[in-house]
C-alpha cells in the first residue's frame, strides 16, 4: 500500500519543511502542475524521484498564466485522483494551495521575461508567459527546490524558465524531460479531454505533420520554408493552424537554414481546445 503524501496548503508550511529537509543535506526535487495528472506528469514526477532524496509535487491550477477568454473556470481538476496516483509514486509532498495563499489581497507584483515571450505561444496569449514566470518565481520561493523537472512538450515555457532561473541567480537545476505521447504520436495534455471524438482523431495529425517536417530535413534540406511546407500540408484539414514555425533553440527567433539546433514548433486549435507540440531538428554538424 502507498505511503500517504504529506498536503500542504500553505506557503509558511513548506517552506519549514523544505528547510528542514534541506538542513539534513537532502536532495530537494520538483514538479510545478496544474493538476488532472496524466501520463505526461507523471513522467516528470519519476524522473525527479530518480535523483531526489524528498520530492514535492505543486498542485495549482495558476490564474496568472490564464488570459480573460481563456479556460480557467472549466480547466479539469481532481485533487483526490492527483493525490492516489502521486503516492503510488511515492512522493513525499504535495503542495497545493489555494488562489488567495499565493496571491493574497493587494498582491502586486509581476515578474516579466522579454524577448522569449512575444513569440510563438506567446503571441496569441498575452500575459501567459508572466502568469508563468510569477508563478515559478513564488513555488520555487517556497519550495525551495534544488532541482526541477520541466517538459519537452512545453518548450518554450522550459526556455522561459530556464532564463528566469538564471538571470534571478535562482539556486536551481533545470531539468527538461521529453515529451510523453499517446499510441497514435499525440502528446499527452490536460486539454485533451476537451476534444470530441472526430477533433480527437484530427488531432494526431500535428505529431504526423512534425514527423513529415523532420523527415524532409532528414534527407538533407535545410531550408526552413521548405521544411514548413511540409509540415504545414500536413496540418491542412486538421483544425485551425495558429502557428508552425522553426526557430533557434535558445532564442526562439526565426531562422531561414537548419545549421544549428532548431526547434520546430506547432500550435492547432480543434473547438475549444488549443494544442501544442514540437520536434528540434539537429543538423549532424551540430549535434
Amino acid at each position: 500500500m502507498a505511503e500517504r503524501a504529506l498536503v500542504l496548503r500553505t506557503v509558511g508550511e513548506m517552506q519549514a519543511l523544505s528547510d528542514e529537509w534541506r538542513c539534513q543535506g537532502h536532495r530537494v526535487g520538483c514538479v510545478t502542475t496544474m493538476g488532472y495528472l496524466h501520463e505526461g506528469h507523471l513522467s516528470l514526477v519519476r524522473r525527479a524521484g530518480r535523483d531526489a532524496d524528498r520530492l514535492v509535487v505543486t498542485v495549482f491550477v495558476n490564474p496568472t498564466q490564464f488570459g480573460p477568454l481563456e479556460d480557467f473556470d472549466r480547466y479539469p481538476r481532481d485533487f483526490e485522483a492527483d493525490r492516489s496516483r502521486l503516492e503510488a509514486i511515492g512522493v513525499d509532498a504535495i503542495f497545493a494551495p489555494d488562489v488567495a495563499e499565493i496571491y493574497p489581497e493587494g498582491f502586486s507584483t509581476r515578474v516579466e521575461v522579454d524577448g522569449l515571450t512575444d513569440r510563438l505561444c506567446g503571441a496569441s496569449r498575452p500575459g501567459h508567459f508572466g502568469g508563468v514566470a510569477l508563478v515559478v518565481t513564488k513555488l520555487f520561493n517556497v519550495v525551495k527546490p534544488t532541482f526541477a523537472v520541466f517538459g519537452q512538450k512545453d518548450a518554450q515555457q522550459a526556455l522561459v524558465i530556464r532564463r528566469l532561473t538564471k538571470d534571478l541567480d535562482f539556486d536551481v537545476e533545470i531539468l527538461v524531460s521529453p515529451s510523453i505521447r499517446e499510441c497514435d504520436g499525440l502528446a499527452k495534455s490536460s486539454r485533451n479531454v476537451y476534444l470530441t471524438e472526430v477533433e480527437r482523431r484530427r488531432s494526431a495529425r500535428l505529431f504526423h505533420a512534425l514527423q513529415a517536417g523532420m523527415s524532409v530535413f532528414r534527407r538533407g534540406e535545410k531550408r526552413v520554408d521548405r521544411v514548413l511546407e511540409q509540415v504545414r500540408a500536413d496540418l491542412s484539414g486538421s483544425g485551425e493552424v495558429e502557428y508552425a514555425e522553426a526557430v533557434d533553440l535558445e532564442t526562439l527567433r526565426p531562422v531561414e537554414r537548419i545549421e544549428e539546433p532548431t526547434l520546430l514548433a506547432v500550435a492547432v486549435r480543434f473547438g475549444g481546445a488549443r494544442l501544442i507540440d514540437n520536434l528540434i531538428l539537429r543538423p549532424p554538424e551540430a549535434a
